[in-house]
Parts: structure tokens; C-alpha cells; sequence
């Protein structure tokens, strides 16, 4: 009796473990989906012609000034990732069927996470910022600067920023977030800044950031579609065919 006790003991709590995990799978779920909601409906991802003699309406609007969606946040889950190589990147469980494009950001709740090489139906391979190929357009949170982070293949826990002078007041702790002149939307958090080099072949300094992605856990992400992009590079593009 003692025995059979046991065992069925044994049984019930590999079930509750069981069961436990899965339930926790569901809320987790749960939670991305909600989180991506909210995310959907900050006011910055909505932007207006700057005018004041007309208002642009549309069914996107998200209030009586007729504020158009400018980024569309969509919710991924990464199932494959690399750090330790000169050039990373992961891939995420979300494609063309769900409205993934090259060329598309990718962030997750710490910050910047990468940009979408390709994509296939159900699956989309994103260059992480850990990426020897990577740029992105940065600015100081503190003084407005821009530069560009890049990586220089070394250490997964630190970015370079570059380009910015030496005439900037800048101290270790300082944050650094995307510029309105990145394709992510602007202020969208890359780092903390570790270390300040003068660059002795340049006035400008290399700083040392630390990302806010610990991209060794990076396991859900957030899509973003800019879509006004397009209408901004068709106009970019006609003045370039124009010099």
C-alpha cells in the first residue's frame, strides 16, 4: 500500500509540473499580446503633417486631430540566436503571412535589438546590433548629439558610438537612444555609455556603450513597420534624381 502510495503521489506531482508549465506558456502568451496592444496605442507611434492650414484624417487616426499611425508594433518570438560571432543574427518567428518586411526594426521591451535581412512566410532572419555590418543612427538623451553606434566584434556586452565631438560634455552613466534620423522611431533605448576615449586621430570621441539588450536572453521581440517610410524615401529619391 505504502508503495503504490508513492507512486501515485510520484504521478500527481509530475502532473502538476506538467500542467504548471503549460499554463505558464499560456500566460506568458497572454502577456505578449496584451504588452503588444498597449504598445500599439502610445501616442508617439501616431505623427501629423506639420501643418496648420490642413488636417489629414484617415481611418488610422487615433484622436479628432487626425493623427496618422506612423509605427506599427508587432509582437515575435525568437527562436534561434548567435552572439559570439563577428557578424550575429537571430531569427524570429514571424513572416511575410504576418506582415514582415526586410528592412523592418526590431526592438524588445530593454531597447534597440536589430534590423530584418529577409523573411519567408512564417519565419523572418534579423541583423542584430551585434553585427559588424550593423549602423545605426544615435543620439545623447543628456545633449542632443548624433552619432552612429556600430560594433566592432569583440565584446557582445559593449557597442561603439562614433561622431561625436569632443567639445560635448559627456560622463560615464549617460544614455544613448536612437535619433529621429534612424529607421526606429526616436528614443528608443540602445545603451549606457561605460567608457570614453579620445580618439587621438580625430576630435571626435569613441565611447564605449553598454546595450540594454542582453542579447544572450533576448527570447520576445517587437517588430516595428514605419509606415510612412515609404512615402519618405519616394520623395528623398526624387530629389536625388534631380542634382
Amino acid at each position: 500500500m505504502d508503495t503504490a502510495g508513492e507512486i501515485t503521489g510520484s504521478v500527481e506531482a509530475q502532473y502538476k509540473k506538467v500542467n504548471g508549465y503549460f499554463n505558464l506558456k499560456k500566460e506568458n502568451e497572454e502577456l505578449r499580446r496584451r504588452l503588444n496592444e498597449v504598445q500599439n496605442k502610445l501616442v508617439e507611434n501616431f505623427s501629423s503633417p506639420d501643418t496648420t492650414l490642413r488636417i489629414v484624417t484617415d481611418s488610422v487616426s487615433v484622436d479628432t486631430t487626425g493623427a496618422k499611425r506612423k509605427f506599427l508594433y508587432m509582437d515575435a518570438e525568437v527562436v534561434n540566436n548567435s552572439v559570439s560571432q563577428p557578424n550575429n543574427y537571430f531569427t524570429i518567428h514571424r513572416g511575410k503571412m504576418q506582415g514582415i518586411e526586410p528592412g523592418m526594426v526590431v526592438i524588445s521591451a530593454n531597447g534597440v535589438a536589430g534590423v530584418v535581412l529577409d523573411a519567408t512566410d512564417n519565419f523572418a532572419t534579423v541583423m542584430s546590433m551585434l553585427n559588424k555590418q550593423s549602423r545605426i543612427s544615435a543620439r545623447l538623451k543628456k545633449t542632443g548629439e548624433s552619432g552612429r553606434i556600430e560594433w566592432d566584434g569583440v565584446n557582445p556586452r559593449l557597442v561603439q558610438l562614433r561622431d561625436i565631438p569632443k567639445s560635448v560634455k559627456i560622463e560615464k552613466g549617460d544614455s544613448v537612444i536612437t535619433s529621429q534620423y534612424s529607421d526606429f522611431p526616436p528614443g528608443i533605448m540602445i545603451g549606457i555609455i561605460e567608457k570614453v576615449i579620445l580618439e587621438k586621430s580625430s576630435n571626435n570621441y569613441l565611447l564605449q556603450v553598454r546595450p540594454s539588450n542582453d542579447f544572450s536572453r533576448l527570447q520576445n521581440v517587437f517588430v516595428v513597420s514605419n509606415l510612412q517610410r515609404n512615402e519618405q524615401l519616394e520623395l528623398e529619391s526624387k530629389l536625388k534624381k534631380k542634382k
